[in-house]
């Protein structure tokens, strides 16, 4: 598969990313790819006590404050609530997410010993008005109360394995494949692992071109971000510097008057909050640089890392950059030249 901008090492990193399960508090598999990612091309990286990773490249001759850019390694989710008489599991969210966004599929269940597949199902579809709970989703759609994960064992087998309320249950590896969608990418959990992968192609970069660095920078693979945002929170509290980036997916929608194509999005708010002027604006030169014209929107039902951080007073200058996405939390439509695109954003703002 070819990709703009991308190489072969970069698209098989992206496979990989999305392969890696992630959900919100147990990021581990996410963690460990971008950490042999980062390690090689990062003057420092380490682990954060909330568990966050953050890779640093550090500039030759700094002639400014240090800045965070910041993308979440975990992604939406469920997590048990009760283990049922018939070894079924009432499942509900982990995150921001609705059982469409999956559908009947193949599950992943994330036990203590050992991993077990299992199937997300709200029962067969070929029952009448005669059957409750399916008059009830015919009239009122599918809620989690409506939804179950079959096991095919026992109470007692699970709790062997090591299923318990608070277990994680996530989508399977087997539907986590990229596809190409004409001129677009197409996968569970572009949110936030194509922009993962746009961060880690940009501190590549940022090392490679060290003496036109104007500034340290640090890349924070955050965790948390779908529930709580706390792992970016404790990093812009510990981190120096006023100035945080999030990137991040950001919806298609005719209401905002954003399209599908490679360039970006830069929201001015969301639901927690309004971005700082004076970034975006610095942003927004940077992109006329690289002669790309940015999406301006305001994303009213959304939140990133970023808005989370300056909410809460942590970091006083806050901005988010979106690659374009249709279907977000469901399977996820990306245009082939928006990964490198954000990475050239990222380069040149920082080199400028």
């Amino acid at each position: 598969m070819q990709i703009e901008g991308l190489t072969e090492n970069d698209v098989r990193l992206l496979e990989e990313l999305l392969q890696a399960r992630g959900p919100s508090g147990d990021e581990r598999e996410v963690r460990e790819v971008c950490h042999r990612a980062l390690e090689p091309i990062c003057d420092e990286t380490w682990d954060d006590a909330a568990g966050n990773l953050i890779g640093l490249v550090k500039a030759t001759s700094p002639k400014r404050d240090p800045l965070s850019i910041v993308a979440h390694m975990d992604e939406i989710a469920m997590i048990v609530k009760r283990i049922e008489e018939d070894g079924t599991l009432k499942v509900t969210n982990l995150g921001g997410v609705r059982p469409m966004s999956f559908g009947q599929c193949a599950v992943d269940i994330l036990a203590d010993k050992q991993h077990l597949t299992g199937a997300l199902s709200l029962g067969s579809l070929h029952r009448t008005g005669k059957s409750a709970e399916m008059q009830h989703i015919r009239d009122h759609g599918v809620d989690w109360g409506d939804v179950f994960v079959l096991t095919g064992l026992t109470p007692e087998e699970l709790g062997a394995a090591g299923v318990h309320p608070g277990t994680r249950v996530v989508l399977s590896r087997v539907e986590r494949h990229l596809v190409e969608v004409g001129k677009c990418l197409g996968a569970h959990f572009m949110d936030d692992r194509a922009l993962l992968l746009s961060g880690i192609i940009a501190m590549r970069r940022l090392r490679e071109r060290r003496s036109e660095l104007n500034r340290d920078v640090y890349y924070v693979c955050s965790v948390k971000e779908e529930v709580t945002n706390s792992g970016a929170q404790f990093a812009a509290h510990s981190l120096p510097g006023n100035q945080m980036i999030a990137i991040e997916v950001g919806p298609v929608a005719q209401e905002y008057q954003t399209w599908l194509t490679e360039q970006p999005i830069i929201s001015f708010g969301d639901q927690k909050g309004l971005y700082s002027p004076d970034l975006i604006d610095e942003i927004r030169e940077t992109m006329a640089m690289e002669g790309i014209r940015p999406q301006l929107a305001l994303l009213e039902f959304f939140a990133s890392d970023a808005s989370a951080s300056e909410a809460s007073g942590l970091k006083p200058q806050t901005a988010v950059i979106c690659i374009p996405t249709q279907n977000t939390h469901g399977f996820e439509v990306i245009h082939k030249g928006a990964i490198d695109t954000m990475a050239r954003v990222l380069v040149r703002h920082l080199t400028r």
